[in-house]
């Protein structure tokens, strides 16, 4: 693929410490990546910010406010990200769909489209910068927008089941299944206005664990053991 946009789960950069940032599993992410970007496909990137804040970590405060918090998290993920890609060698910007003072650059398709043409790994923070839409939302959103040739998603669990196999050990990995399935089913791939934003511009995804070793390169090269939603 010439283009991917790369979602990366918040609480899987973690590692076992479950909140905060695990360094050296954010550098085994760049290394990874780095191979990818070396090999000449262009990567954009969306990260939650579930190692940080969720919008419905407190029910105390007002939902609009949980939400910003939430994308402020995001931000924060995608400035620490994007040091370790410089880290192992990478060229990135930070782009946010509000202003954060000189700490990124706003948004916008050209912005993106001129930094991926100078060969730099592109993050997207902030989210769609607007509340009640989650890190799902965006990920679509900026990957219909850059024209990504698909969305590769980086789970703490290592695709799509019919049930929580946390729950459930019989649960059913899929190997592969189309969009409309996941919508008529109400599968957790993404949220629901997430998928149906795929369903209408034909936006392929490939549902991965993030933890499994030299997952990113093996889900672009061939290797790929996930789920994989066709449209």
């Amino acid at each position: 693929m010439s283009r991917i946009l790369l979602k990366l789960s918040g609480e899987a950069l973690a590692g076992d410490k479950h909140h905060g940032f695990d360094e050296a599993t954010v550098i085994e992410v760049a290394k990874q990546v780095k191979q990818i970007v070396d090999k000449g496909t262009q990567v954009g990137i969306v990260i939650g910010g579930g190692n940080f804040w969720r919008g419905r970590t407190s029910e105390t405060i007002d939902r609009t406010k949980a939400d910003q918090i939430g994308m402020l998290a995001t931000v924060m993920n995608c400035i620490y990200v994007s040091e370790i890609f410089r880290y192992v060698g990478m060229k990135t910007a930070v782009l946010t769909p509000f202003e954060c003072g000189n700490m990124t650059k706003l948004f916008s398709k050209d912005r993106a489209n001129k930094y991926f043409a100078h060969d730099m790994v592109v993050f997207f923070a902030g989210g769609t910068g607007h509340p009640y839409f989650s890190t799902d939302t965006a990920t679509v959103l900026r990957a219909i927008e850059i024209e990504a040739d698909g969305i590769y998603l980086a789970k703490a669990i290592d695709g799509v089941y019919d049930s929580d196999p946390k729950t459930n050990p019989a649960a059913k990995k899929y190997d592969e299944l189309s969009i409309e399935e996941v919508v008529e089913k109400k599968l957790a791939v993404v949220d629901l206005t997430a998928s149906i934003m795929c369903l209408e511009n034909k936006m392929p995804m490939y549902v991965f664990g993030l933890n499994e070793e030299n997952s990113i390169v093996n889900a672009l090269t061939g290797k790929f053991n996930g789920t994989k939603v066709t449209v």
